[in-house]
């Protein structure tokens, strides 16, 4: 990673830039790195990029979920005294932002979503059986993108690592069953939140018609496509995602 992870109080994250916070939201499986563009990309344009490392796998039982990681992001944005943040987040990582969106939506002035859970999970924590199986992992692993060879060995073996540590695979089913039951088809109409989605045209773990969905549910969305692209759109299209981000944020003044 490009950037020094910073470690404060109860907090590690990393950050780039000044201007406009745009805090980034990571998924079940996705580090920190998977944002590496973005970062690069927006804290040369005016914007301050933080990245907080989620507590998905350090947080007690009962509080791995949904609730508890949009209450933490809140604490952390205001241990950071922004006022006006833009979030942006990928899988697990978008649900946590509008649901954090939900509950406070004075802190929040624009949300950008991509390949977000929320609306459909049942991609989430399953499949995992077959966890000792390496090349099982493997593939699961490779689904999540268009281009298979965008899952390196690093990232097959994270995810591998990650399924066959006994506490992580009993938070990754908490945190599953967590977004099953935070679905957020009744919330959506009421957020009136500039929202961004950007969505890979070949996600097979959130489908284009999650998008269709997010889209016609938030008042105030914009739908983007990206083709030749899974779950995970900015890491396999860096340059496009951010480009789509860019226009977007110009046009609406953020």
């Amino acid at each position: 990673m490009a950037h020094r992870l910073k470690k404060e109080e109860n907090y590690s994250y990393i950050e780039a830039g000044e201007g406009t916070p745009i805090v980034v939201l990571h998924g079940l499986m996705g580090g920190l790195s998977n944002f590496d563009a973005v970062i690069e990309f927006f804290s040369k344009k005016g914007y301050q990029v933080i990245i907080p490392e989620l507590p998905i796998y350090t947080m007690s039982l009962l509080k791995t979920n949904v609730k508890s990681f949009a209450k933490y992001l809140n604490d952390f944005i205001t241990y950071k005294g922004f006022k006006d943040v833009i979030l942006l987040g990928n899988s697990l990582g978008g649900h946590i932002g509008l649901y954090h969106t939900k509950l406070y939506p004075e802190h929040v002035k624009a949300i950008i979503i991509t390949g977000s859970s929320g609306l459909y999970e049942s991609a989430m924590g399953s499949g995992y059986t077959k966890r000792s199986d390496y090349e099982v992992i493997k593939k699961k692993a490779q689904d999540v993108f268009y281009d298979p060879a965008v899952a390196t060995k690093d990232i097959v073996d994270e995810v591998y690592e990650t399924v066959n540590d006994r506490n992580k695979l009993i938070k990754t089913l908490a945190i599953a069953k967590s977004a099953i039951r935070h679905n957020m088809a009744k919330d959506l109409p009421k957020m009136e939140i500039p929202t961004l989605i950007i969505w890979g045209k070949n996600d097979k773990v959130t489908p284009p018609e999650v998008a269709e969905e997010f889209h016609s549910l938030i008042p105030d969305s914009e739908l983007y496509w990206i083709d030749k692209c899974g779950h995970a759109a900015m890491m396999e299209h860096p340059s496009e995602f951010n480009k789509i981000m860019a226009s977007w944020l110009e046009k609406k003044k953020l």
